[in-house]
């Protein structure tokens, strides 16, 4: 799991996850951070620095919760190998727009900028692995929530990834989605809520938008990786607990273990969890990534 994106505290979300995940299911999980090196301490903003790598040489999958990252060559050459590995991928909201280059950047990873034109890799990262990079905020930023909308346009509900999941909100907007693949299947759309609160009526004025998908990326060395892709996941979001199953049942469809997901999975949190509401420069200032084993 990596976490390194400054506004929807990854930070705080993906320890929470992986919890779960390790507690009530077994597997190992490692969680990464942002760290700034004067201080060793977890930087949400510092962008050039996510120690730790070196771990998805073993990963059978890798979660990803960044934005805007320019990290140096020897720490992205481990995030290369394992996007060409052909193992599964699940990307969180603006992993869509995770890494950010320098125009003037030498590095043999500048492909994945998010606004790309390296040939055969436009748009980078986000649209060639994860199937869209940044576009705009469909839903007004802090004003308007998100309803998953699970019987959408087009949509079944016989998905693994669906099983148990009928209620999705949450407090962070909705994204502008233009461009996905045509093998992309969208399971989940979102409609804007007109405020932040559960309670809060549908704005139908405005169109739905995917927000979660799954698609297959074949890399450069032929390995096809399954990915699946929400514009979700903000700290506060995973209070909903069918946020939280969508993204375990995602952990077990990408590693092939779909027979085994049920609509009753306990998603419940592994202690406490108190998270933090989005906005710029909120993280806890001071922590060491041993703080949220």
């Amino acid at each position: 799991m990596i976490s390194g994106d400054d506004e929807y505290r990854s930070e705080e979300g993906l320890p929470m996850l992986g919890k779960i995940l390790a507690e009530r299911y077994g597997f190992n999980c490692t969680v990464l951070f942002a760290i700034d090196p004067k201080t060793n301490e977890v930087t949400p903003s510092y962008q050039n620095n996510i120690p730790g790598l070196e771990h998805l040489e073993n990963a059978d999958l890798m979660i990803m919760f960044i934005r805007f990252r320019e990290l140096p060559d020897e720490q992205m050459k481990y995030i290369d190998e394992y996007v060409r590995s052909g193992k599964p991928i699940i990307g969180l909201r603006t992993s869509t727009h995770g890494f950010n280059y320098g125009k003037d950047s030498k590095s043999p990873y500048a492909k994945y900028h998010w606004q790309s034109n390296v040939e055969n890799w436009e748009q980078g990262f986000g649209r060639q692995v994860l199937g869209e990079t940044w576009v705009a905020h469909h839903g007004h930023h802090g004003e308007e929530g998100t309803r998953g909308m699970i019987d959408g346009v087009n949509q079944t509900n016989d998905h693994p990834i669906l099983r148990g999941v009928e209620d999705i909100w949450g407090p962070s907007d909705v994204y502008t989605i233009k461009n996905l693949p045509e093998h992309a299947n969208v399971l989940v759309h979102g409609q804007s809520t007109r405020g932040m609160t559960a309670e809060a009526e549908l704005m139908w004025e405005k169109s739905l938008m995917p927000i979660a998908w799954t698609l297959d990326y074949t890399g450069e060395d032929g390995n096809t990786s399954k990915v699946f892709t929400t514009t979700m996941g903000a700290s506060v979001d995973l209070e909903s607990e069918d946020l939280r199953r969508l993204l375990v049942n995602a952990s077990f469809w990408g590693l092939g273990m779909e027979d085994v997901i049920t609509a009753d999975m306990n998603v419940d949190y592994v202690g406490d969890y108190q998270p933090t509401m989005f906005r710029f420069d909120t993280f806890q200032r001071g922590l060491k990534p041993s703080d949220f084993k």
